[in-house]
């Protein structure tokens, strides 16, 4: 199966203690003044020198290839592996070279710089001779770059995504289940939320495959103004943070260049043929927050993918009526998510702020995905998140005529949650007919008790039903 995904309009703990300074340090880069997009997302205004790294960052572009014979990416490639045939070095399209420059371009007098210059790249071609992308290439593309040890995954493509039509929703289960193994492993996973040429109508209001899956990141995109473009895809749940998506100057391969002799500026964009020469998409916003997440996990190895996630998200510059977006309300909306990428804030409450809490059970967001409580008693702290993680989900066994007590407590202000049981044999939590249990009316504290008519391993569910996120604990107790 072959879906067009490429999301580009119009087209296809460590050594360093980080200090903020009123004078950021310049890369020397020769273009580095036309990468206007690194001044908006305060890329290097953390430091008054260029930072080191102890360990480099390795960051998936799973993508058309890279053109991994330009000097951007000396000493920059970790791993390349095609799925499509052909050399994951050489890229037709050119959309997998700007990605990777836009991310790690070296920090040298080549060209562009990265803006996680220190970080490494591995490179999954996963776009066919067609400028498609085959399902199971991008699947085995994810997969074999989170067992090369990725980190961040970068996922600069789409699908449609039509909750209302089915029939028109372009859902799939092999790249959901690439994706939660990627989850699984400890990768943060970055998706652009998609363009609305790519779907039916512009504005389009649903975040497209695979950023509306679970713990994905979808990142939206910003004009120069500080507006939101009518081709960003709108959601006011997947969209999660917005960052420059236009005009973007960033590496691109030479044999295309190469096309326009009398261009300076072969191997780069500005030397492009038709829409590539100026990029815009959420394709290109979504490698920005990539990198941002490379650059947090090179400076605490230690932080789960979620503590990353939170970081980036709740550290954002409002996008409002105020700086460029008159459709944009104060406060997390559907057009930037919760705002602009700001670097510098997210590296500065790093450094000075307590950690994002961390839960040890995801991902847990499925039947499939239960983690398993043993014993007869259970008492345990997790998080909900009503944007990044509404469902937390527990297998536990109940033998015939065993009774099961629960009780949920969230610690947030307002907190809205609901607790159910499904019987044994539950694949998907939806509908009814699988409920065995259920608390009548959300709530800051829910209570269940249920008697086991047979033994098995029951499901139970905790789900997030106001917006809102935090702490809570879940007893379980068999008698």
């Amino acid at each position: 199966m072959k879906r067009l995904r490429l999301a580009l309009l119009g087209a296809v703990v460590a050594a360093l203690v980080v200090t903020s300074s009123a004078a950021a340090f310049t890369p020397g880069n020769p273009y580095y003044a036309k990468q206007w997009y690194l001044d908006q997302d305060h890329a290097f205004d953390a430091w008054a020198t260029p930072p080191t790294f102890a360990t480099p960052v390795k960051v998936a572009v799973i993508d058309s290839g890279v053109d991994c014979s330009l000097p951007d990416f000396t000493g920059q490639i970790a791993g390349q592996k095609s799925f499509v045939g052909g050399s994951p070095c050489i890229d037709n399209e050119g959309h997998g070279t700007i990605v990777a420059g836009e991310i790690a371009g070296a920090l040298n007098q080549a060209g562009v710089v990265g803006l996680a210059y220190s970080s490494q790249l591995l490179v999954a071609k996963v776009v066919d001779s067609g400028g498609t992308i085959p399902l199971k290439a991008e699947a085995a593309g994810i997969r074999w770059a989170v067992n090369q040890g990725a980190k961040v995954v970068n996922l600069s493509f789409g699908a449609v995504r039509d909750p209302r039509a089915p029939n028109l929703d372009s859902y799939s289960k092999l790249e959901a289940k690439a994706v939660a193994y990627a989850v699984k492993k400890g990768a943060v996973i970055v998706a652009a939320v998609g363009n609305a040429d790519e779907a039916y109508t512009t504005p389009w209001p649903f975040a497209s495959w695979p950023s509306a899956l679970p713990h994905v990141i979808g990142v939206g995109a910003l004009t120069h103004s500080g507006n939101v473009p009518d081709f960003s895809d709108e959601d006011p749940v997947f969209v999660d943070i917005a960052a420059p998506g236009v005009g973007i100057f960033s590496t691109f391969p030479k044999d295309l260049t190469a096309q326009q002799p009398a261009c300076a500026e072969q191997g780069y964009t500005g030397c492009a043929a038709g829409d590539l020469q100026h990029p815009e998409g959420t394709s290109f916003s979504a490698p920005q927050v990539s990198a941002a997440a490379a650059v947090l996990l090179g400076l605490d190895p230690t932080l789960t993918s979620s503590q990353v996630a939170r970081l980036l998200e709740r550290h954002t510059d409002d996008v409002n009526a105020s700086n460029g977006c008159g459709q944009c309300p104060a406060g997390r909306d559907k057009y930037s998510g919760w705002g602009r990428l700001d670097v510098t804030k997210a590296v500065n409450f790093l450094d000075s702020g307590p950690r994002p809490p961390a839960d040890r059970f995801e991902p847990n967001d499925s039947a499939p995905q239960a983690h398993t409580l043993w014993g007869t008693r259970a008492d345990f702290t997790a998080t909900l998140d009503f944007w990044d993680d509404p469902v937390d989900v527990y297998r536990v066994k109940l033998a015939a005529g065993q009774r099961l007590r629960a009780r949920a407590a969230a610690g947030w202000s307002n907190a809205a949650v609901n607790l159910t049981l499904w019987r044994p044999g539950t694949t998907s939590l939806h509908g009814r007919s699988g409920r065995v249990a259920s608390t009548a009316h959300p709530g800051a504290t829910q209570r269940l008790s249920y008697r086991a008519p047979r033994g098995g391993w029951y499901v139970a569910e905790l789900r997030i039903k106001r917006h809102g996120q935090g702490r809570y604990t879940l007893q379980l107790a068999k008698s």
